[in-house]
């Protein structure tokens, strides 16, 4: 199958539903109206709460949700080929993830910029109030240490993209102040912005920088130096770094998203760039069985719980209209779906253009295939060859094994995603080499918006657990970012210097993600249960189809763990680990989904909540 059909097929129905699916929820079923009131202008503090332009908070908003996610989860997802993966993405994306998303934005702020934990208090009760922090909690203390490993590592192999990720700093700095102090106008200050961070990435391609450590060090030297600078970033006033970095990222995406469909229409055009993964491939070698972990991997690009953290942290509190939360909400979403679209097609088809690998490595991955004697050329001075077609993926793709660690995710999008812009100018090895480049900074980038947002998040976490739990030590901005930056590097360190600890907790990451997104469609549900009529289905299908996929997963995952530690090549410790960590996530879920079920049926429709809008659009 020609891969541009592949981009354009699911392109034309996002845009399609967008403007059908989204606008029926904004005017039936959320009733959005332009005069509500909303917590940036009612609680504006010009810290946390400000009112943004729509294009400034989508830019925001949706760098924080993406982050690696819908990079990494479809490049591991595509094993089981690549129809099931994309139909996942397109229908997940548009029926599931942007209900959820706008769903989640639409009621925190109508419940003044709250978090979901908050609101699950209100419509269910107390109790889980504290259940739903707990497991948010784990959730970002995950997230934080394992982004600043992502991040760390891309440092570590594309040492190109180290100076330009961190000149982006002072350009957001300089972007911020421009916009808020100076009210510089946005676009020229933005043409300006973009303009300099391609300027960095066309120096870093040049300026390499390598940390003077052993290889077995950088990793954990790098990861020190960004949770320093997560606390600092978290710290500051969103509109100083956070926000205009975040929007200066939008516009990286937007380019790199760009040039990715130039290439794949210059590939169509001029040969080489069809799809070399199987359409479906349901028992991969050593994989887990397709239903229900294709919907646990792949969840960026579909549906994911940490897109409900931010959709009830930070964004709520930026959003300047309600009318807005449509473009945010369910907008970012389906961008993020095209991403993870564009993500299928570089490791289902870029790949195939050239896959650099060693030669041994290439060898021993294609044994025992109908490639095994592929012609594999001849080696760089590095050792490396280039396989290309069927036998690049292969060669990637052997096992679930060979595909799932996290130098392979990254490296399989890297490489794909350059091929493809390669193509443009008629896969010019030079014009590869930037664009891997390119590829490194981009990817780094979107992590580091990750980390900035989720240890903001995490201190609103441990501010507002501090609070109930009435420790007001820890309740104040410094203390509760310095719990949130401590606890992850605590986690990421727990194995040694390396900085890879957050890796024994990574393979249950996939499935308390997709959980947190069940039990925030299950708030959704209760928000439109009061609000009367039938308008709870749109969350509630995908709220029971969610929940069962996740804890079918989980259930499978706790059988894994105590039985097959040996072939999971499990330690002790980390084995034990996921079990206690693994049941006593699951545990809490029930608990909560149980509490949210009984009161689903006890309480009838009810219509209007203090201080939010009425169905028709009235006053509650």
């Amino acid at each position: 199958m020609n891969s541009l059909l592949l981009i354009a097929v699911p392109f034309v129905g996002y845009l399609i539903a967008y403007r059908l699916y989204g606008g029926f929820l904004a005017r039936r079923i959320f009733a959005l109206r332009p005069g509500a009131p909303v917590p940036s202008r009612e609680l504006e503090d010009g810290q946390d709460y400000v009112p943004t332009r729509k294009g400034v908070i989508f830019g925001h908003h949706f760098t924080s949700i993406a982050g690696t996610g819908p990079i990494v989860g479809p490049a591991i997802g595509i094993i089981w080929g690549w129809l099931p993966a994309m139909i996942w993405v397109f229908v997940g994306s548009i029926v599931m993830g942007a209900v959820h998303d706008f769903g989640a934005l639409v009621i925190s702020l109508r419940n003044e910029g709250k978090s979901l934990s908050e609101i699950a208090a209100k419509y269910v009760n107390p109790r889980v109030r504290t259940i739903f922090f707990l497991i948010v909690f784990f959730e970002l203390w995950i997230v934080i240490a394992v982004f600043g490993l992502v991040i760390a590592f891309l440092f570590a192999s594309y040492e190109q993209a180290v100076f330009p990720v961190w000149m982006e700093i002072p350009i957001a700095l300089v972007l911020g102040w421009a916009i808020y102090r100076k009210k510089a106008n946005v676009i020229l200050a933005t043409i300006v912005a973009v303009a300099a961070m391609y300027a960095t990435v066309l120096a870093g391609h040049y300026l390499p920088i390598r940390l003077p450590l052993a290889k077995e060090y950088l990793a954990g030297a790098w990861t020190i130096i960004l949770m320093i600078y997560a606390y600092i970033a978290s710290t500051l006033p969103v509109t100083t770094l956070l926000q205009p970095r975040d929007y200066i990222n939008a516009w990286q995406l937007l380019i790199a998203m760009g040039l990715l469909i130039l290439g794949a229409v210059a590939g169509a055009l001029f040969g080489g760039m069809e799809i070399v993964a199987p359409a479906v491939q349901l028992h991969p070698q050593g994989a887990p069985p397709i239903w229900p972990f294709l919907f646990v991997t792949i969840a960026c690009g579909a549906i994911s719980g940490f897109h409900s953290v931010v959709a009830s942290g930070t964004s709520p509190k930026q959003v300047a209209s309600e009318p807005d939360a449509l473009f945010v909400g369910y907008g970012s979403m389906l961008l993020e779906g095209a991403l993870a679209v564009l993500v299928i097609c570089a490791v289902g088809a870029g790949i195939g253009m050239g896959y650099s690998v060693d030669e041994a490595r290439a060898r021993k991955l294609l044994q025992g295939t109908r490639w095994e004697r592929a012609d594999l050329g001849r080696a760089g001075q590095d050792g490396k060859v280039l396989v290309k077609g069927e036998p690049a993926w292969h060669a990637h793709y052997r096992s679930w094994g060979a595909a799932k660690g996290l130098p392979a995710k990254v490296g399989a999008v890297v490489e794909g995603s350059a091929n493809m812009m390669a193509s443009i100018f008629g896969g010019s090895e030079c014009w590869r080499r930037l664009c891997l480049v390119l590829m490194g900074v981009f990817i780094a980038s979107f992590a580091g918006t990750t980390l900035d947002t989720a240890t903001r998040l995490q201190r609103y976490v441990v501010a507002e657990l501090a609070a109930g739990w009435k420790i007001p030590v820890l309740s104040g901005k410094y203390a509760a970012t310095a719990v949130a930056v401590l606890t992850a590097a605590a986690l990421a360190f727990a194995t040694g210097m390396s900085g890879k600890g957050a890796l024994a907790l990574w393979p249950m990451f996939g499935a308390v993600n997709q959980l947190l997104a069940a039990l925030a469609l299950v708030l959704v549900t209760l928000y439109l249960r009061r609000r009367g009529g039938l308008k709870f289905l749109v969350s509630a299908i995908p709220c029971v189809f969610m929940l069962a996929m996740t804890l079918w997963a989980m259930l499978l995952n706790e059988h894994a763990y105590l039985f097959r530690a040996a072939e999971m090549k499990l330690g002790v410790v980390q084995r034990w680990f996921l079990v206690v960590f693994n049941s006593s996530v699951l545990v809490l879920a029930l608990w909560m989904t149980v509490e949210s079920v009984l009161t689903f049926f006890r309480r009838s429709g009810q219509t209007g909540e203090t201080g939010e809008s009425a169905p028709d659009g009235g006053s509650a």
